[in-house]
């Protein structure tokens, strides 16, 4: 399995995740669609806050970061929240 986090900090990521949690219904068919999805967390932070996905393979990290972009350019554009740091990795233990 692979994972990665989006993680958004500085200007408009505290709106962007305003935004995220109210649309939360609206994210999780889309995230849900993606091949070899595993699961799917947003959490907040400090300074905005970020995303889980593990996927089975290394083919869905990839959709579920462009299904990721492709949402933000559609629903959230305006808001001009920078591009996440994004990190990709092996799942080495994962609990649910």
């Amino acid at each position: 399995m692979q994972a990665v986090i989006r993680q958004y900090s500085g200007k408009g990521a505290v709106e962007l995740f305003d935004l995220l949690e109210k649309h939360a219904a609206d994210l999780q068919p889309l995230m849900r669609a993606v091949n070899g999805f595993v699961s799917y967390t947003l959490a907040r932070s400090a300074a905005g806050g970020f995303t889980v996905t593990v996927c089975q393979d290394q083919a869905g990290i990839d959709e579920s970061i462009q299904k990721a972009r492709d949402w933000i350019a559609k629903n959230a554009a305006d808001i001009g929240a920078a591009a996440p740091v994004v990190s990709v990795g092996n799942v080495v233990v994962h609990m649910k």
